[in-house]
């Protein structure tokens, strides 16, 4: 009995050898629209769908496959009498092998100037459908949405070995390809209808890499990219040099981006273990990095360091001082190249520096569950903060209040942040109380706390935050206000003429 293989697709990559290598091994082709024009050029002989069906295709080809003659094709049982009836009472003929990719909707979405209707019209009905039941009928259908699996799959028609083991595997992609599909166009029609917490939550993400284990060598990993996703993301990094990037490293370098794409003038954010250690801003990129460095000459050491501008010369010889794990900048220069690929594994890494137009979702997976919130995009700009105190923060202490804020918000809660002239001094995180945090700051800081501010994540329950900031010689306070016992901070904070000046803004990070 001649076999029969169907070939419907968008990438055309490898389809022509793909064709002639199954029509050698003597199976019919069968195909549609652009597709059928591909092969005929490569002198392959291929019939329409169209003599199957013996039913046109119509609607601009929005039907042409959805047809008994092809399903039935397709989901007959091979091993089942009563299927194989049906099919010679019908005069339908069994169909072997399914090649089909799909309408480029991400790609059609990805484009600037899409309207609804190109969305619409990129979505494909027929092609899942034929994959779909040629997944479902792996047993007896070869079933191929990926070119890359076309050699595969002709290397076992040959040796007349295309194990079940293979088949199910392409069964199996083809499920994840159509639901991935799937799963974006839902998306789409989600954003579309501002339905920010719909009743299902699905998501797809595409593989990026596989990491040499997780977070400890017994742990396996690999990382995904959201698809279309291009804003500020290490998913598209491109990497210039160093060795492979870890699932630490990627946690850390993100955590590092979103610190420093708070900041519009040249800024270096040093990072260790997803905390900033070291935070600053300057005329320049250099300045900028030599503030961040100061701010914790001891942690930034094998560390993470982000950049928002281009990595001149001159800031590539100071980086290039210190061990560090990875440098992310928007660009470097030929000259800062030369200096740092000198050493053979420091990760470079190019990061387009623009933040996400649209608000993005966070998610935490929990056991059995996940949790999906907005990403915290709160900011100072454009609210008026409100002064608690006796005593107004000056023009200096304002600046200086402001820049704490934008570093707290990323330090793992409790957090306090000291700083003083466009950079850190300490960072207290994730400790169990907020005094606890203070006083690590403070450590960390030494005698430059002398005129400094804090910031803090949350408000103080009670005065011996503030009363700790005092003894360090903080002059002014920013927190986000809003404790039933805010006035004895504010007591204590007249007491010492400290300036403190509320948010009304939480910034937890857990």
């Amino acid at each position: 009995m001649t076999k029969r293989a169907l070939l419907s697709v968008s990438d055309k990559q490898g389809l022509s050898n793909f064709a002639a290598e199954l029509h050698e091994l003597g199976y019919e082709l069968v195909s549609t629209g652009g597709t059928k024009r591909s092969i005929e050029e490569a002198g392959i002989p291929v019939r329409s769908i169209s003599e199957i069906t013996e039913f046109p295709e119509i609607m601009d080809g929005r039907v042409k496959t959805l047809h008994p003659a092809v399903h039935g094709g397709l989901l007959a049982k091979r091993d089942n009498s009563g299927h194989i009836s049906q099919l010679e009472e019908l005069d339908i003929e069994t169909i072997d092998l399914v090649a089909v990719n799909l309408y480029p909707f991400k790609e059609t979405i990805a484009k600037e100037d899409v309207t609804e209707a190109d969305a619409i019209e990129n979505i494909d009905i027929g092609g899942p459908t034929m994959l779909r039941a040629a997944a479902k009928s792996f047993e007896d259908v070869a079933v191929v949405v990926d070119p890359a699996d076309y050699e595969k799959v002709i290397e076992g028609l040959k040796a007349d070995n295309l194990s079940y083991e293979t088949r199910r595997q392409l069964a199996a992609k083809v499920f994840r390809h159509t639901a991935n599909y799937d799963a974006m166009i839902a998306e789409y029609f989600t954003t579309l209808t501002e339905e920010a917490y719909p009743e299902t939550y699905t998501v797809t993400y595409e593989k990026v890499q596989s990491l040499r284990y997780g977070e400890n060598p017994h742990q396996t990993a690999s990382f995904y990219k959201k698809a279309n996703y291009e804003s500020a993301s290490l998913a598209s990094a491109e990497q210039l040099n160093g060795k492979e990037l870890s699932y630490n490293n990627i946690q850390d370098a993100n955590a590092a981006l979103e610190v420093v794409l708070e900041f519009h003038q040249p800024a270096a954010v040093a990072v260790k273990h997803m905390n900033p250690c070291g935070v600053g801003v300057g005329e320049s990129l250099y300045d900028a990095y030599v503030k961040a460095y100061e701010g914790d000459p001891v942690s930034i050491f094998g560390g993470i360091v982000a950049l928002n501008r281009e990595v001149d010369e001159e800031t590539a010889a100071k980086l290039k001082e210190i061990f560090l794990e990875i440098i992310i900048a928007p660009s470097f220069s030929q000259e800062a190249l030369d200096i740092l690929t000198q050493k053979k594994n420091l990760r470079l890494l190019t990061v387009e520096m623009t933040k996400p137009e649209t608000q993005m979702h966070k998610l935490t997976s929990v056991n059995g569950g996940l949790l999906v919130q907005d990403t915290d995009e709160g900011s100072l700009d454009g609210i008026e903060l409100e002064v608690a105190t006796e005593r107004e923060p000056s023009e200096q202490e304002l600046h200086d209040l402001k820049l704490g804020w934008k570093v707290v918000k990323h330090v793992k809660s409790n957090a306090i942040v000291v700083a003083k002239g466009d950079r850190t001094l300490g960072v207290g995180a994730g400790q169990m109380n907020r005094v606890g945090a203070a006083k690590i700051a403070f450590e960390q800081a030494g005698e430059e706390a002398e005129g400094s501010i804090m910031a803090s994540d949350a408000f103080f329950p009670m005065p011996d935050t503030v009363e700790a900031a005092a003894a360090a010689g903080v002059t002014a306070i920013i927190q986000p206000g809003g404790s039933k016992r805010d006035q004895d901070s504010i007591d204590a904070c007249n007491k010492h003429g400290i300036a403190m000046v509320f948010t009304r803004m939480r910034h937890f990070k857990h």
